[in-house]
């Protein structure tokens, strides 16, 4: 009998296999890193071979460590980083070029173009999103007028678009021997393409892009059996769960019921709060999101408030500064000062995401003085983090009408102390880490669990979920309300920087 069951988590700086059990407990995990290509400012590209090699290795993997073979697994969940765009020839499963990543800006002229037409909020009402260089869709239009040949392959019926979930189906159902071009509505809804309430893809919308239609995969489920792996170490297995990575850390932390929220806190930090079986606009610059939609039951919605830059900015203080050698040293360097010297940390890097939503925004350092020190950057650099957090909240309580008290957090950050506990005193709220931290590749594990009959429903999923620790605030009123004012104001500073 098999008894457990296996999760890919294809994440912006590496891909990673982890295995459950029925407590939703870790057996083994693999994990590998793959390449991060600038070519210009602002341009952010992946090579989708070398991911789709890294995920065969981590599978392997994994199961080696554990000791078990394709038998053992009952199915497969996938979770990805949602918005990176891939096409490729469907002949010869080669991509046309490299994958363009969600924090690619280089279709900011295009978001100017349609803005023009009819406004940012041209199909907010269809799709829930502004329009934004963050999404797929604006991606793909590049694409298709970029990378040589693509146009004319589309044409033929040859070429094939999806995000980073679709192109590992369909490689591992197959690929040029008939693999299952996929997606799921969570990774769909982020394509600016899909209809929020049919959830199809929405006619007006390509014609208005100028996107063929066969290019696009055919939108299922979140928790259904898609097909079987045809080769490598998982061979037979169904693949049976697929979520984006934001909405598969909600379905992980088992936020089933409206008005209960997470924030994930990784490459960037995204939080998102379950509305229920129907869309929520917001007023306050969210976005309205898939949440999931299990089997062949109703969709469920989300509000989301996306941040860019979070842990990344650690990985700059490391790789483009040299502040610290490794990002676990963040933490100790913060703590050696008391406070953050008047120093703010705005990482705009890519502009500001939620509830902003500037595009021509760009990182600042403020309110340094001669007493700034590297402690003090580095403890600004946490603290950007939470500030970021605490914009997103208000939003989505002005949105919503719920006063949240308490956020459920995971990712690779909650393990850092200090930043827990200034995220609960900038909120003031109680902040709480699971037992299980992996939340992203637990949720995808979950879809395809519920698919397959592992767990029968999600009473099963909720009765996994444990409390590891708990933040409480512990910062006057008056000081938080300083600190915040303060940050408000560093925000300021980096808008309209790009001309």
């Amino acid at each position: 009998m098999t008894a457990y069951i296996g999760a890919i988590d294809q994440g912006t700086t590496s891909t990673r296999c982890i295995v459950f059990d029925a407590a939703g407990s870790i057996v083994a995990t693999a994990q590998k890193e793959h390449a991060q290509i600038y070519p210009q400012p602002g341009w952010v590209e992946h090579a989708p071979l070398e991911i789709l090699r890294n995920t065969h290795e981590v599978i392997a993997a994994a199961l080696a460590r554990a000791k078990l073979t394709a038998r053992d697994i009952t199915a497969v969940g996938i979770t990805n980083q949602r918005e990176t765009t891939v096409i490729w020839d469907r002949r010869s499963g080669e991509p046309l070029h490299n994958a363009l990543v969600w924090q690619d800006t280089r279709v900011d002229p295009l978001v100017a173009y349609f803005s023009t037409q009819g406004g940012r909020d041209m199909f907010r009402a269809r799709t829930g999103l502004p329009m934004a260089s963050y999404f797929s869709g604006l991606k793909l239009k590049w694409l298709l007028d970029h990378a040589t040949g693509a146009r004319a392959k589309a044409a033929a019926g040859d070429l094939l678009f999806g995000t980073m979930d679709c192109f590992l189906l369909w490689h591992l159902t197959g690929g040029v021997a008939g693999g299952l071009h996929i997606t799921d509505v969570t990774n769909a809804s982020r394509t600016q393409l899909m209809n929020l309430k049919s959830l199809q893809w929405d006619e007006e919308i390509l014609r208005t892009f100028d996107i063929p239609a066969g290019v696009l995969p055919r939108i299922a489920s979140s928790s259904e059996v898609y097909g079987a792996i045809t080769h490598g170490a998982l061979q037979g297995v169904p693949v049976a769960g697929i979520l984006g990575d934001q909405q598969a850390a909600l379905v992980g932390q088992t936020c089933f019921q409206p008005g209960e929220a997470k924030n994930t806190y990784g490459t960037g930090c995204f939080l998102l709060m379950n509305t229920g079986t129907a869309p929520v606009s917001s007023n306050a610059g969210l976005l309205t999101t898939l949440a999931y939609k299990l089997g062949t039951a109703p969709a469920c919605y989300a509000l989301e408030g996306s941040i860019a830059i979070a842990g990344a900015l650690v990985q700059w203080l490391r790789d483009n500064l040299g502040l610290i050698r490794s990002s676990e040293e963040i933490e100790s360097l913060a703590a050696s000062v008391s406070d953050n010297g008047d120093v703010y940390i705005v990482p705009a890097f890519s502009g500001l995401y939620a509830p902003y939503w500037k595009d021509h925004a760009r990182g600042v350092i403020a309110g340094l003085t001669r007493y700034a020190n590297k402690g003090h950057i580095a403890r600004a650099a946490l603290e950007a983090t939470a500030y970021q957090t605490r914009d997103v909240l208000e939003a989505m309580e002005q949105d919503s009408g719920i006063k949240l008290t308490q956020l459920r957090v995971d990712g690779g950050m909650v393990v850092n102390e200090l930043l827990m506990q200034f995220q609960s005193d900038i909120l003031d709220v109680a902040v709480i880490r699971p037992k299980v931290t992996e939340t992203t590749a637990l949720g995808a594990a979950y879809a395809a669990g519920l698919a397959t009959g592992f767990w029968k429903n999600t009473d099963d999923l909720k009765r996994n979920w444990g409390v590891a620790r708990t933040w409480q605030p512990a910062m006057s009123k008056e000081q938080r309300s300083r600190l915040y004012g303060s940050w408000q104001k560093a925000v300021t500073r980096s808008f309209g920087w790009v001309e």
